[in-house]
């Protein structure tokens, strides 16, 4: 029985063929692991920059990376004492006071403040330390009643009052100031 050629070429088990085929296996296998090899190379380059500024890794270059990026300072930022009230007005009561938000009397407004200075120094404050209409107790801050008291004397001698400011002995009392008066 004579088998046509392609029949007798399939049948063979000639080494030569076996050889060919394996050999273009492991070309493949060789070729897809170069690729992935390079994929990974080039992918693991991109994720950490060749020029990284984080080569140096002295403990006080490693301290400068890692610093805190604020702090917080309980008290007094300005020292010791209490504040002036031009200070406590620049830095809180400005905020409603120069703008009149929320209906806040503003500075130097003699038209608005005329009717509370005229209730004086003492209600004035009571509403400063515990809070009236939209302004919250001591402004929303934790300043000394002599604070609050010496940004009331600002705000109202700026509008026409002639409040004596509080001295640092009369802390917690509502009436140590009092209205200067001038003989003629």
């Amino acid at each position: 029985m004579n088998l046509p050629a392609s029949s007798a070429k399939a049948t063979d088990n000639d080494p030569g063929d076996m050889f060919k085929v394996a050999a273009n296996l492991a070309i493949k296998v060789a070729i897809v692991s170069a690729v992935v090899i390079g994929l990974i190379v080039v992918l693991a380059g991109m994720a950490v920059p060749a020029s990284s500024s984080h080569g140096d890794v002295s403990d006080k270059a490693v301290a400068a990376r890692i610093q805190k990026v604020g702090a917080l300072v309980l008290g007094d930022a300005a020292g010791s004492g209490p504040r002036s009230g031009e200070d406590l007005f620049k830095g809180r009561c400005a905020a409603c006071h120069a703008a009149g938000l929320m209906g806040a009397p503003k500075l130097a407004d003699k038209a608005a403040w005329g009717p509370r200075i005229a209730t004086g120094y003492a209600a004035l404050l009571n509403a400063a330390l515990k809070g009236k209409n939209a302004m919250p107790a001591q402004g929303g801050a934790d300043y000394s009643d002599v604070e609050v008291g010496r940004a009331l004397v600002y705000l109202a001698n700026a509008s026409g009052a002639s409040f004596v400011e509080p001295k640092l002995d009369a802390a917690r009392s509502a009436t140590a100031p009092v209205a200067k008066t001038s003989k003629p």
